[in-house]
């Protein structure tokens, strides 16, 4: 052992040391404002020039809180031309509010006014409408990462310069197993009515998508991309559909959306910029010092949508299924013939629907039928989808 080992032994035996002391003295950090509810009005939504115009209000809840935010019901929501019509919002869910499809004027300015069930007023600012160009493409591209997509947008007269673009997903898939037999009024029969094998699933983004040309000479986006599916995706293992919509932006409203942007997807790092005091365009008209989160923007929607079938992806892709922790199917003693009454212990069996039959064999010579049976998780695809076809499926 040479000399420098020796003499930094006891050196590095007095660090551990202190270490060990000072983690013993470590208690836990909750902050306070882990615990403090708010109850500021959110705003999420914005005036769609033509089409249905759909806004949430909802209540800000202490972060250590599970609940879906409180929503904010029962409040009677318009849209307002300066200086002349308004639009009714009705109330189409706890806090949800839809207009009727309308078609605005674009140029004209627009605005959310609202008042709550205790008769607090509130109004996002007069904003010019704009129209939003149509969406040149959406394509993808097969990579060592996954599968890229992207958006090409442009505006020949230059009036854009800021977009937002969210998306929805939706993907083909089948459960585990296929069911041919059913439990119906208390007998085990030959599955005759839904289909519980194939399915669909949608899902909505809930990442901010940004892009500006306003430091460009042409108001051209290329290649902007949007979302990246990896190679083992489940969503890819059958066939999978983007839907792509597009919002033209002012430049305040794109300031917006940047800063919350970074304050929900730049933080984690020592490096990382440190969350910004969001300031919309939402107002409390009886208190100007009450805090409003959210901008109302007022523009036309362009979308776009595309399909990626399983035949057209690299062969070398495995796909999970989602299924993966679903074991092999069990089986359940039943009758001598499908046609007579199952036992009573069977009827006891599948009557709750955790577990679902799957088909009726024979083992061997062995005069008994039994039921395959699985968990309801991994027979009926409905657990986790839909099994009605999108109408723009292909």
């Amino acid at each position: 052992m040479g000399y420098f080992s020796l003499l930094l032994r006891p050196a590095s035996l007095w660090w551990a040391l202190l270490l060990l002391a000072l983690a013993s003295c470590i208690d836990r950090f909750e902050p306070t404002v882990l615990n403090a509810s708010v109850g500021y009005l959110v705003v999420d939504g914005s005036i769609n020039l033509n089409g249905v115009s759909t806004v949430r209000l909802s209540r800000t809840q202490n972060l250590s809180s599970k609940d879906a935010p409180p929503a904010e019901t029962k409040a009677s929501v318009f849209i307002e031309q300066e200086g002349g019509l308004r639009f009714p919002l009705l109330e189409t869910a706890p806090g949800v509010y839809a207009s009727q499809a309308l078609n605005l004027v674009p140029g004209k300015r627009y605005r959310l006014f609202f008042r709550t069930q205790k008769q607090q007023d509130f109004a996002s600012d007069f904003v010019e409408a704009k129209t939003t160009p149509a969406i040149d493409s959406v394509t993808w591209q097969a990579g060592a990462q996954g599968l890229q997509f992207y958006v090409d947008a442009h505006d020949a007269a230059n009036n854009t310069r800021y977009y937002r673009w969210d998306f929805e997903e939706t993907w083909e898939f089948t459960s585990a197993y296929v069911s041919g037999v059913e439990y119906r009024n208390g007998q085990l029969t030959s599955r005759t009515g839904e289909d519980i094998f194939h399915c669909w699933r949608t899902e909505k983004s809930t990442a901010i998508k940004l892009g500006s040309t306003a430091k460009l000479g042409q108001d051209v986006i290329a290649h902007q991309p949007l979302t990246l599916l990896p190679p083992t995706s489940e969503k890819l293992g059958q066939k999978y559909s983007l839907l792509v919509r597009q919002y033209a932006l002012t430049a305040a409203e794109f300031a917006y959306w940047e800063l919350l942007q970074k304050n929900t997807e730049s933080l984690g790092t020592l490096f990382d910029p440190l969350p910004s005091q969001l300031v919309g365009n939402v107002h409390a008209l009886s208190d100007a010092s009450e805090t409003v989160i959210g901008f109302v923007g007022v523009q036309s929607v362009t979308e776009k949508r595309i399909f990626v079938d399983y035949g057209q992806l690299p062969r070398t892709w495995v796909f999970q299924t989602g299924y993966e922790k679903c074991v092999p199917p069990d089986t359940i003693p039943g009758p001598h013939d499908l046609k007579k009454p199952p036992l009573p212990l069977v009827i006891e069996f599948f009557k709750s629907g955790v577990f679902l039959p799957i088909e009726e064999i024979q083992i061997g010579t062995d005069p008994t039928k039994y039921y395959l049976y699985s968990s309801a998780e991994c027979v009926d695809c409905r657990k986790r989808g839909t099994n009605k076809r999108p109408a723009f499926w292909q």
